[in-house]
């Protein structure tokens, strides 16, 4: 007996499993089938071919997806003496310095950034095994330890995200919410699926994309044929129109 509720089975038996659909049909097809009562979010998951076992066939930076992802993204920053009303004044939900690190050790996190100057990173070190395992552990290499905390608050607020492979090679992203127009779902999805392959390891060795699949937060997955890459722009421009 199925684990899924009817609605996801009901889903289900619109999408053929065996068939990788054109990203333009996948988004209409995963649009189409999100039908819960709150607007669902719409994911991508990409499978690499990569052995991330190597720490040079990791995948780890940042996207700006140019149609953001329809969140309120909160952000907390660390920060002291005149970068303080810095990160306010860009929009940072909190900040702080050693008070900000001991709520956190207490347990809260209801954030989705943590950004910091590097004069701070002693602060934040010791916050390593609670923020690493969420992917929220501040990091140069993809400009959340920074001297320009006001550039890094909006970027993320406008729509910056991280992506990573996890233990098994997959990158999961949120491109948007259901209630986007198909265009622009589109348009973050190229834009993913181009910075993923900017970003490939030059070790890397046979098939580098081997599946894509899209969902919403509620609905069944849907696979995406990963060498149809080149006309997504075209395809998102006249969705468009």
């Amino acid at each position: 007996m199925s684990s899924h509720g009817k609605r996801y089975s009901e889903g289900l038996e619109k999408v053929d499993r065996e068939h990788e659909y054109e990203p333009a049909e996948a988004v209409a097809l995963v649009r189409s089938l999100s039908s819960a009562k709150f607007d669902e979010s719409i994911e991508v998951h990409v499978r690499t071919g990569l052995n991330v076992r190597h720490a040079d066939e990791q995948l780890r930076g940042t996207i700006a997806l140019p149609n953001g992802v329809g969140k309120d993204v909160k952000i907390v920053v660390f920060a002291q003496g005149a970068k303080v009303a810095e990160a306010e004044g860009a929009g940072a939900d909190v900040v702080g310095g050693e008070d900000l690190a001991k709520r956190i050790e207490d347990g809260f996190d209801d954030f989705d950034v943590a950004i910091a100057t590097p004069d701070m990173m002693s602060v934040v070190g010791r916050l390593g095994r609670v923020l690493g395992p969420s992917g929220k552990m501040p990091n140069p290499k993809v400009g959340t330890v920074t001297m320009d905390v006001a550039k890094a608050v909006e970027e993320s607020k406008s729509g910056k995200v991280e992506y990573r492979t996890d233990r098994t090679a997959i990158v999961h992203l949120v491109i948007g919410k259901a209630s986007f127009p198909e265009s622009q779902l589109l348009e973050n999805y190229a834009a993913v699926i181009e910075e993923l392959i900017r970003a490939k390891p030059s070790v890397a060795k046979g098939r580098y994309l081997r599946s894509i699949t899209m969902t919403s937060t509620m609905g069944p997955g849907v696979k995406i044929d990963p060498s149809r890459t080149r006309e997504i722009a075209g395809a998102a421009a006249a969705v468009a129109a």
